[in-house]
């Protein structure tokens, strides 16, 4: 049998090529997801690819351009590919790079592929325009688009033999989608009003004064459209410290992948509490070296370490 360096089966070229695509897809469209995954080691960023291009392609028929019926349709369709995935009948040679690549990642790693289910259950949210009156509704949505991709992840990510708490790994990996959902909502607010979408709690919005909505540059009369802000940020911080308790568990290189894309995020957060108002203005970003520079301290390990040190201690 032919065997790669590194002592493991060669890789059919079909599906090396299937990855190479969903690898294409991911630094093309995620590109901070992409920074994340360099440290891993390639079958595993292989595989986070895979899950990437075939989330990509459900929120593409949300987001496109389609009557709401004819997306349901091509939803139900990707909901019916996937079953095919978990049952093994997607052959190496056929001509779907994503379901190639997906497929055989799913062989390789325990992956709970009834997340991408709920990850298509909550695209359909969107396509109904649900909203949501409280946070405990607003945070089913999330767990569908953002929790679930979490705990894939883990499914690629494993956690160390023996490690304290791995019991609870699939909660926290979910919590901290939570924690970067919530953030795009707030960095996403003006953007999707224009779109006539509204995720932040109805609860919320009345109690801040802002039940009318996002659909200007300025806050709405009369609303503490801050407090609003501030709320929320401190919510997702709450998140996201829940979430990080996750990385301990991880092995180094898995860890310092984490770090590395929630640390973006969270710098994202800082950037919105500084300035509530910005983003009604446009779409919040940050900069490219601030991107390269918490990247960097990601994947070097260093956030991971900092941070699995705080768990620890805290648990103490």
């Amino acid at each position: 049998m032919n065997r790669t360096m590194e002592g493991s089966p060669q890789m059919p070229a079909p599906v090396q090529a299937a990855y190479s695509y969903c690898e294409a897809v991911t630094g093309q469209q995620a590109r901070n997801f992409a920074y994340g995954i360099r440290l891993l080691p390639t079958d595993k960023r292989q595989a986070m690819s895979a899950l990437y291009a075939f989330s990509r392609r459900v929120d593409d028929i949300g987001d496109g351009a389609l009557t709401p019926e004819a997306k349901k349709a091509r939803l139900e369709d990707t909901r019916s590919l996937l079953e095919r995935v978990r049952n093994g009948t997607v052959d190496h040679d056929e001509t779907d790079p994503v379901a190639v690549a997906l497929a055989d990642a799913a062989q390789r790693f325990p992956l709970p592929l009834g997340g991408l289910d709920e990850l298509i259950d909550g695209v359909l949210m969107d396509v109904r325009g649900e909203e949501y009156e409280t946070w405990d509704e607003l945070k089913v949505y999330c767990r569908c688009v953002a929790g679930a991709i979490g705990r894939l992840s883990l499914g690629v990510f494993g956690t160390q033999p023996g490690v304290r708490g791995a019991e609870r790994a699939a909660e926290y990996a979910d919590t901290l989608g939570l924690a970067l959902q919530l953030t795009n909502i707030l960095r996403d607010l003006r953007e999707d009003a224009a779109n006539g979408r509204s995720y932040l709690p109805a609860d919320d919005l009345a109690k801040f004064g802002c039940a009318e909505g996002f659909h200007r540059t300025t806050p709405p009369a009369g609303a503490d459209f801050a407090g609003l802000v501030h709320f929320e940020v401190r919510r997702a911080r709450a998140l996201f410290a829940e979430g990080y308790r996750l990385l301990p568990m991880l092995d180094r290189r898995s860890g310092a992948c984490v770090a590395a894309m929630a640390g973006i995020y969270r710098r994202l957060l800082d950037r919105i509490e500084r300035d509530p108002d910005g983003v009604l203005r446009g779409r919040v970003s940050l900069p490219g070296h601030e991107k390269a520079y918490v990247a960097v301290r990601g994947l070097s390990g260093l956030d991971a370490r900092t941070i699995g040190r705080r768990t620890l201690g805290g648990r103490a």
